[in-house]
């Protein structure tokens, strides 16, 4: 009695099929198809991401530019009337 038989399964589709109906089925098919397939696509798409920054060397990092700007201190008041209100 612990194992299902094939007529079991049978029986289950049948109710499975009689209660969702054949196009919610189908539908479900097609969400889960194309949700595996995104799913493979990401993998793919991460592990050819690696393989191209294990090629590219490192970039030397820059050193930041200091200009003396006269808009850096109409931002700055801005900023300050902005944090006022």
């Amino acid at each position: 009695m612990g194992s299902l038989s094939i007529w079991h399964w049978l029986i289950v589709l049948v109710v499975v099929v009689l209660v969702f109906g054949t196009g919610k089925l189908k539908n479900a098919g097609s969400d889960l198809g194309k949700a595996v397939k995104g799913f493979k696509d990401g993998v793919k798409g991460s592990e050819e991401e690696r393989q191209a920054n294990a090629n590219v060397p490192p970039q030397q990092p820059q050193q930041p530019q200091q200009v003396a700007d006269k808009s850096s201190t109409t931002i700055d008041v801005e900023t300050r009337e902005k944090n006022r209100s």
